[in-house]
């Protein structure tokens, strides 16, 4: 009798993890169809970064970089 008793603990265990499981699986795709949540109004970013330009971010250099290459200033130009 003992041994029933066992056998029926561990199935009332494997049925609870399989419920857990179940359950937890649902939930994640729930998460996954709502996708990720859009930032509060505060926090939001502007299209441009607010750091410092570094000389490939700016406009002004790239201006320069185009003007010289067209009249043959630039360092591939050079014979």
């Amino acid at each position: 009798m003992e041994n029933r008793t066992i056998v029926g603990a561990v199935l009332k265990v494997l049925l609870v993890l399989i419920i857990l499981a179940i359950a937890t699986y649902a939930l994640v795709r729930v998460v996954q169809r709502r996708g990720v949540t859009p930032p509060l109004a505060g926090t939001r970013r502007t299209s441009r970064p607010s750091g410092p330009l570094g000389p490939d971010d700016d406009d002004e250099f790239l201006r320069d970089l185009d003007r010289k290459r067209l009249d043959g200033e630039g360092p591939d130009n050079s014979p």
